[in-house]
């Protein structure tokens, strides 16, 4: 309520030129029970944006009995003649330079049209005033040059990070303010840039340093995780954060600390980092139409579950996110499941979000069908409530709220790849690809150079064609890259035949069908110690663990793995909520959660929203199981 009376000060003392006419005055209004700006709009016939204009804080909603402030007469809406001449309704990604550009006027001069702007970003949706532009610059004789800028022409060495740099502004409002921006600038080139500098020179020792773009959210402790920097250190390489930080920022930081190392990760126990027990509001949106198995009896509803393996993973994912919720209770976690019938419709996705309040959800879990989860990411980003993808594998159209809960081909290979790298050194490595996997075979030459490629003939291999590049003595280590299942059958026939005279260990970067294939042995790939990225971590035998004693106890039945999935999730956001103020002020690239059968790692990926980077290395043993190496 203070600030309140703030605004209403702020506001009364306002004066609004509109050239000969008087100026306009306000007057205080009470705010009655269940009243809200656009009944309050109509009843007084202005707009809802002039009260927008007026009150910045009557956009979260209006309490009863507080104060704002209104034209003094009804329908004495605010039409400005030179000082404002219109409305500007603001769009997705615009920043005030590239609306004083497009109007010819300058920041500041907006800013003074709409005080609230001087304390906060810009809105998408929002209306602002817009002053009448400046027809005479006497100041600047530059045509099509808005006043608070200049002409600035490109020097040797200059990148489009350094000149935002140097300006203090971001690459989105400098491209605003030159909308046929290159990515390299060529010597000369003339840039419109603001009239005051920020530092001397936005130049920098690239050797040394680096430019980073500030994400949003991020704060001064992310950038000490990620960088190594303590706040005084990134102040002392860039006095202009002193202020805080703001997405899109453009910091220089050391190139050495960029990248986390495998001494930087470690596990963590969110269990022992419970602080936060307020209820935790989550929504799960799982499709599990039952409206249409048209039958009420037992019979009819197995025989639809038969026919209807989407149903059956929901139900399944279902059973494991009520285990998890039980599971956050006994540790004193409050938690609101409320539960959606998606019917795997974009169109009854839209439904739900438009007819059900999501404010105060903390997070929602689900869908399970990419296109599904990318709709609901989309909707709820204006509010910025997460939303966790449970089962998508694919590239997804990332928003800034969307968690990528499981690792994608592309994670798997790199996490394979690292382990080739680190673990190689004085092994005899053999490449066998097919001719379709010549990316794969690059990137495994790109980690070993050392690596040997053998050259196939046909579609199959023989053990004339690798027995020239076996190695006596020491450890041959072969990386099938193939989804031939006649390839992988051959290759695993020769290559357990080879085995009894010399050590070889079988490698891929990706477990396909093909290695479920009837004709390739899992006795053979045990034989030699089959070894492959996982996103689980599961052999299908029952563990001695609470969630599948509990889930056996409740439901008969061992939990498959879209059960443990739904409870891994599940667990995993709950305690992360429970462990901070919000969701992301828990993702810290730094730290793995491990359960049942999957961990997560987030990071913040280059488009937006957060990938999950953690997975499992397993091998084959002796006993057919699976056994994690890393």
């Amino acid at each position: 309520m203070l600030k309140f009376f703030f605004y209403t000060s702020v506001i009364c003392i306002l004066t609004i030129s509109c050239g000969s006419t008087a100026q306009p005055s306000y007057r205080s209004y009470a705010v009655k029970q269940g009243e809200t700006v656009n009944s309050i709009a109509e009843d007084n016939n202005i707009s809802a944006d002039v009260i927008y204009n007026l009150n910045p804080d009557s956009r979260n909603g209006l309490k009863p009995n507080s104060v704002i402030i209104l034209p003094s007469t009804k329908g004495d809406i605010i039409k400005p003649t030179d000082k404002a001449s219109k409305e500007h309704k603001v769009k997705r990604k615009e920043t005030l330079y590239g609306i004083a550009k497009m109007y010819n006027v300058s920041v500041d001069d907006i800013k003074k049209m709409n005080k609230e702007l001087y304390s906060r970003e810009l809105k998408t949706g929002e209306t602002i005033l817009i002053p009448s532009p400046i027809k005479d610059n006497i100041k600047n004789p530059n045509i099509g040059i808005p006043p608070g800028t200049e002409e600035y022409t490109v020097m040797p060495k200059d990148t489009k990070y350094g000149i935002a740099r140097k300006f203090g502004i971001t690459l989105a409002e400098l491209e605003d303010l030159n909308p046929n921006l290159e990515d390299v600038l060529s010597v000369d080139t003339k840039l419109i840039v603001p009239t005051k500098k920020v530092i001397e020179t936005g130049e920098i020792d690239t050797d040394t340093f680096e430019f980073y773009e500030v994400k949003a959210k991020e704060g001064f402790y992310r950038l000490k995780v990620k960088f190594g920097l303590s706040e005084e250190e990134i102040i002392a390489l860039n006095p202009y954060a002193k202020d805080g930080l703001k997405e899109g920022m453009i910091l220089k930081v050391p190139t050495a600390k960029g990248d986390l190392s495998k001494e930087d990760i470690s596990t963590i126990d969110l269990e022992k980092k419970i602080t936060n027990k307020k209820t935790k509001n989550i929504a799960l949106m799982l499709p599990f139409r039952l409206m249409r198995s048209g039958s009420d009896s037992i019979a009819g509803r197995e025989e639809f579950l038969k026919r209807d393996p989407t149903l059956r993973i929901a139900l399944d994912f279902y059973s494991g996110a009520l285990m998890a919720a039980e599971f956050a209770k006994e540790h004193g976690i409050s938690v609101s499941l409320n539960v959606y019938d998606t019917e795997n419709s974009e169109s009854k996705i839209n439904s739900i979000i438009s007819n059900d309040d999501f404010k105060n959800t903390d997070a929602v879990i689900g869908p399970l069908l990419q296109k599904n989860v990318e709709k609901t990411s989309k909707l709820l980003s204006k509010v910025k409530v997460p939303v966790f993808s449970p089962l998508s594998n694919r590239d997804l159209d990332m928003n800034p709220n969307l968690f990528q809960t499981l690792p994608t081909n592309a994670v798997l290979q790199n996490l394979m790849l690292d382990y080739l790298k680190e673990n190689s050194v004085g092994k005899n490595v053999i490449i066998i690809s097919d001719s379709k996997q010549q990316s794969q075979r690059d990137m495994i030459t790109a980690a070993v150079p050392s690596a040997k490629s053998v050259s196939l003939r046909n579609d199959y291999i023989r053990a004339a064609d690798i027995s020239t590049h076996i190695s006596d003595g020491i450890d041959n280590w072969v990386v099938l890259a193939s989804d031939n299942p006649v390839l992988v059958s051959s290759a695993v026939n020769v290559l357990a035949g080879m085995s009894n005279s010399n050590k070889i260990r079988l490698f891929t970067l990706d477990k396909s069908d093909a290695y479920e294939w009837h004709e390739v042995s899992s006795t053979r790939l045990a034989n030699l110690n089959f070894t492959f990225p996982s996103v689980t971590r599961s052999s299908g035998e029952e563990k001695n663990e609470p969630f599948t004693i509990s889930y056996k106890n409740k439901y008969g039945v061992l939990p498959n793995r879209f059960a443990m999935r739904g409870f891994d999730v599940t667990y995993d956001v709950l305690l992360r909520l429970a462990s901070e103020n919000d969701i992301y002020d828990a993702i810290l690239p730094t730290n793995v959660t491990n359960y049942v059968d999957n961990k997560f790692r987030y990071e913040e990926t280059d488009r937006g929203g957060y990938h999950n980077l953690a997975g499992y290395i397993l091998k084959y043993n002796k006993d057919l199981k699976f056994e994690i190496v890393e």
